[in-house]
């Protein structure tokens, strides 16, 4: 009966440690100067993590404390071998990667995102992933200039 016990707690263990891969991107993995160093310290901070966990004696406990952070580590991993840095913009003429956009709304909503790489993208904080389709349709654009999305037209007021 204990054997019984110890093969379905292994096997619980097992399937708990067996975390799938966080998804990565299909496209380029643009980065700002920020965005690389955000990365580098999610990569420390996983690998710390890693550490930690990896010490704890129970081997089932072990295993499930490891699981996030070795996901984590293989995730940052290939987002750091694929980061491809990207210089400042060179002028704010045109909206481009790591510019910073302000537009009105229809409804009279101004918005202003700085437009960054896919992993640090936070709308909340004021930033958008170059690949959003916000981001796509300002691209390129200039100040007095007017895209439509979702049947709203929305009106480049400034570019940072």
């Amino acid at each position: 009966m204990a054997v019984a016990f110890t093969k379905e707690e292994s096997f619980e263990t097992a399937s708990e440690t067996l975390l799938p891969d966080r998804p990565v991107s299909p496209h380029p993995n643009l980065v700002t100067e920020a965005g690389l160093k955000a990365l580098e310290l999610q990569f420390r901070e996983a690998r710390e993590a890693y550490d930690v966990a990896n010490i704890i004696e129970d081997v089932n406990e072990r295993r499930r404390q490891t699981a996030t952070p070795l996901r984590d580590l293989r995730y940052f991993a290939a987002r750091l071998r694929t980061a491809q840095l990207m210089p400042e913009p060179a002028s704010a003429d045109a909206v481009a990667f790591g510019n910073t956009v302000t537009f009105r709304r229809d409804d009279g909503r101004v918005q202003t995102y700085r437009i960054v790489g896919e992993d640090e993208a936070d709308p909340k904080a004021g930033s958008i992933s170059y690949v959003s389709p916000v981001a796509r349709l300002l691209m390129g654009k200039a100040v007095g200039d007017v895209v439509e999305t979702g049947g709203q037209e929305l009106e480049i007021i400034a570019i940072a």
